[in-house]
């Protein structure tokens, strides 16, 4: 059997045919045209024609198609309510969907929630009842398992994890609020923070020669460069990124004391050297510091096809 995951992003639309085993048999991709709302749909429906394509398979094959998308997203209507990077508004994108790809059934979710029904049905969160995945991307997105199904609150918009305020009057957020974990703990957050000590670092120092003087070419990188040639600066910036992220972790470990608790996105790569200082800072602050069973502090396993394999297996969750 086979299912069609559908991972919508405001920049891509990225469609995966995935098996019973939960693995990826073949993949689509292609530029989201974010006009209408129609034009999105019929995107999303002809990047699944062109992943069944590239996997020998038509829509006959396929027991469902899911999506995770952008957006306060109600699966019980499959209605996007709210998505502020794209055309979304009360938008009956399940129907919309499955309208295009011949009546199939198709399942809806958030985006970071389908990326942590990934890590959990394949990934980093296999074998827990309850798990948080975060992503630290362009934002910081975050899914939250509890008793091995999704949650979302009352109202399909919870787990904004990203959205809960570590600095009282910080950095504005695009939320409209100040100071949320995602505007320190993102990849862009990161830049922030790397732009603001470069702009009172020696024009000569590791961190600006990394960059070859342009300061636009800052990236998540960069910092951890530095540290790694020896440089305070990048040292003083690392360490406060590291905390900045880390005070949101244990803040989400201390409300759900999850199983697992799994960090993807590309500032991962850093692999211990980003982990192992957030673990330590985890078993100092953590509530339970004192309890035998703890939270397991890990990277995500996945990457970038955590919501591709998360929307496929959707109907899984709600088997």
């Amino acid at each position: 059997m086979y299912y069609l995951g559908i991972d919508l992003g405001g920049t891509n639309i990225a469609v995966g045919v995935v098996d019973d085993n939960n693995k990826i048999v073949a993949k689509a991709s292609n530029k989201t045209r974010v006009e209408t709302a129609e034009q999105v749909a019929d995107g999303m429906a002809q990047t699944s024609y062109d992943a069944l394509k590239n996997a020998g398979l038509t829509l006959k094959d396929i027991e469902w198609a899911g999506i995770g998308s952008p957006g306060s997203a109600n699966r019980d209507t499959g209605v996007i309510e709210y998505a502020n990077n794209l055309p979304f508004r009360n938008t009956p994108l399940r129907q919309m969907v499955s309208d295009r790809l011949e009546g199939k059934k198709v399942y809806l979710e958030n985006d970071a929630n389908a990326a942590a029904v990934g890590e959990f049905m394949a990934g980093a969160l296999k074998g827990a009842n309850n798990g948080i995945a975060i992503t630290l991307g362009t934002g910081l997105g975050g899914g939250i398992i509890i008793d091995k199904k999704v949650y979302s609150g009352s109202n399909f918009a919870g787990g904004e994890l990203g959205h809960t305020v570590i600095v009282v009057d910080g950095r504005p957020c695009t939320c409209g609020r100040l100071g949320c974990w995602e505007t320190y703990a993102s990849a862009t957050g990161l830049i922030k923070t790397t732009k603001i000590h470069m702009e009172k670092a020696p024009k000569d120092s590791p961190l600006w020669k990394l960059v070859e003087g342009d300061i636009n070419r800052v990236s998540g990188r960069t910092a951890f460069d530095a540290m790694r040639q020896g440089d305070p600066i990048g040292q003083e910036i690392v360490d406060e990124y590291i905390k900045d992220l880390s005070v949101g972790v244990v803040n989400m470990i201390n409300i759900f004391q999850p199983d697992i608790f799994c960090i993807g996105g590309g500032i991962c790569n850093e692999g211990e050297t980003l982990l192992a200082p957030v673990r330590e800072f985890v078993k100092k602050e953590q509530y339970a510091m004192n309890s035998a069973k703890k939270t397991v502090v890990c990277r995500a396993e996945l990457g970038n096809d955590a919501g591709i394999i998360g929307a496929a297996l959707l109907g899984k969750m709600d088997s």
